[in-house]
């Protein structure tokens, strides 16, 4: 079977709350202390799976980590019970629900040894992700473990790495050679830059990309300190199309040039600060969108309802359209419990470009099991949680049900002691 880019869906897991854990990320901090709704996050999840399935995308799924990570506080000397509120918060954090910070991921096509490698991201920049890493390994390797992947472990702290939603690929199809382009932070004024240009380079170096056709760009330092606390809140790309700001880059104009040297038939399309301010982009996450290729060849844009509520990014969007421009549909999610936490429909997603049949088919889905998930979701996901809940033992028992019960629904019964 040819290769296909393949979504993974990360499914918001049953401990999903609003604990604003994340500096930079200005939903998450905005929304801090409000009452979460795991339920209707999972399912809101869920139906953005099948909407892609609608338009003939092929769709796996990520699944949640043990929450709270008992491993973690034993590390740090303490347990659940005892453990500082601050502890308490960062331990259950269901953030693993972003897919996009789970790993960076060079098809086959680009790598020396013609497999397709995949490294973990360590996230050391925040307490609450830092712990996510040896879960999201050990998920990757038991998905992956065709001998047409590599799967590493992350670069070393201190060096950040925040995984695929600072990575870029463009190629003329799926298939073939593509240019991989990782975007690293120097500063972000008040908040801090999260990938390191060093962890980028290690993450190259590893998979055996061509230093020819591999660039790396710096983010700008406005848009960090506007809250695009990753790349991807202000730019993404698929196919021959890089979609971004115009303050995205440090240097714009050189990364263009050096782009159009690599890949002359690229299709540049930048959204001038004049039409769509950072502030507007940023708070409804225009580029934390789904660039894809649909069955057609043509560019869909699967947007948060956040983009069709915000007037200068729909305008700008539908003149875009209406102009013939390389995006050529726009299918709006709605997501907006995961938005209200700082992550729209691409954090969402990890892209892996790959033969499916060399996937392990339990993290494969389609809708009958998507009906499944759905039933376990429904039975067991808490339907609210409030911050003053969070040391609640029944709240505890029900998050750490949920997730075994989903797991042995999967048959994926070997994460279930993680």
């Amino acid at each position: 079977m040819p290769l296909v880019e393949i979504n993974f869906d990360g499914l918001i897991g049953p401990s999903h709350n609003y604990a604003g854990l994340s500096p930079g990320n200005l939903a998450a901090t905005r929304n801090s202390g409000a009452v979460s709704q795991p339920r209707a996050a999972a399912l809101q999840g869920i139906a953005k799976t099948r909407a892609n399935l609608a338009l003939g995308l092929t769709q796996g799924i990520l699944l949640p980590h043990p929450r709270p990570d008992h491993r973690w506080l034993d590390s740090l000397a303490t347990d659940y019970a005892n453990a500082a509120p601050h502890l308490q918060a960062q331990a259950l954090s269901a953030s693993a629900m972003w897919a996009a910070n789970a790993a960076t991921v060079s098809p086959a096509p680009d790598t020396a040894d013609g497999r397709c490698h995949l490294s973990v991201a360590n996230l050391v920049t925040m307490p609450h992700r830092s712990h996510e890493w040896p879960d999201t390994l050990a998920q990757l390797r038991l998905a992956f473990a065709n001998d047409a992947f590599r799967v590493h472990s992350p670069a070393p702290a201190p060096f950040g790495d925040e995984g695929a939603a600072n990575h870029m690929r463009l190629a003329t199809t799926h298939d073939a050679p593509g240019v991989e382009i990782f975007v690293y932070g120097l500063s972000g004024g008040p908040f801090p830059a999260r990938q390191h240009r060093e962890a980028s380079e290690a993450v190259a170096r590893r998979h055996g990309l061509d230093p020819a056709r591999t660039l790396f760009v710096q983010q700008s330092e406005a848009a960090i300190a506007a809250g695009a606390f990753h790349n991807d809140v202000v730019a993404v790309a698929n196919g021959r199309v890089l979609f971004a700001h115009e303050q995205a880059f440090a240097d714009r104009d050189r990364f263009y040039t050096d782009l159009r040297r690599l890949m002359p038939e690229v299709e540049i399309v930048e959204v001038p600060a004049a039409l769509v301010s950072l502030a507007d982009a940023i708070a409804s996450y225009l580029f934390n969108a789904q660039l894809v290729t649909i069955p057609s060849g043509e560019t869909a844009l699967i947007l948060p309802t956040e983009a069709r509520d915000t007037p200068s990014v729909w305008t700008w969007l539908q003149a875009h359209v209406a102009g013939n421009g390389p995006i050529r549909h726009l299918e709006v999610v709605d997501v907006r419990q995961s938005m209200a936490n700082g992550g729209g429909p691409a954090c969402l997603r990890l892209r892996v470009v790959a033969d499916p049949d060399t996937v392990d088919r339990r993290f494969l889905v389609d809708e009958a099991r998507l009906d499944l998930v759905v039933g376990v979701v429904e039975q067991h996901w808490p339907e609210t949680i409030a911050q003053d809940e969070i040391g609640d033992p029944a709240l505890i028992r029900r998050i750490e049900t949920a997730r075994s019960a989903l797991l042995e629904a999967l048959g994926i019964v070997e994460l279930i002691d993680r």
